[in-house]
């Protein structure tokens, strides 16, 4: 069966009918065309052209961040190595300065273990930044817990912090 044959009844039809309705068939074809055409390309344009801005200023200060990012990296490897001494020393102050009466510094081998108590987030994120650019003193182990205390939210646990070789 050939294409041309499958299209008679159709043109057959098409032939019989009166020219008003015709028309009406040609509109309605045409309408459903730009529709076909307004949602499958015209509208996404649209809505990508709309939120272009926003995208726009968003990525800008995610590019910022990152540059910030950046800058502190390459100034974090410019810092001479530190010593052991001097990494268990930064820590403790860090320690005392930053957490205060929530933490507890234990120091074995080339480890530090602090124990916290109902440490704030904010305090703890502090000391985290402090350990890591005075210090230079990572987590190796994370075992916290958030807690709630007097509506607050706070953290206990410990952290095992990696120091130095002796």
């Amino acid at each position: 069966m050939s294409l041309t044959t499958a299209f008679e009844p159709l043109r057959t039809r098409w032939a019989g009918l009166p020219g008003r309705e015709k028309n009406g068939v040609r509109l309605a074809v045409l309408l459903v065309l730009a529709f076909l055409l307004w949602q499958f390309s015209v509208a996404p344009a649209l809505a990508t052209l709309r939120t272009a801005d926003a995208q726009a200023k968003a990525l800008a200060a995610q590019l910022q961040r990152m540059q910030a990012m950046q800058i502190q990296a390459q100034a974090v490897q410019k810092q001479p190595p530190l010593g052991f001494d001097e990494a268990v020393r930064a820590l403790t102050a860090a320690t005392q300065q930053t957490l205060g009466s929530t933490a507890q510094l234990g120091v074995a081998n080339e480890r530090a273990s602090v124990t916290l108590k109902e440490a704030s987030p904010d305090a703890l994120a502090e000391w985290l930044v402090q350990a890591r650019l005075n210090a230079r003193s990572v987590p190796l182990e994370a075992r916290l817990v958030r807690g709630d205390a007097s509506g607050r939210t706070v953290w206990s646990g410990v952290l095992v912090m990696g120091l130095p070789a002796r």
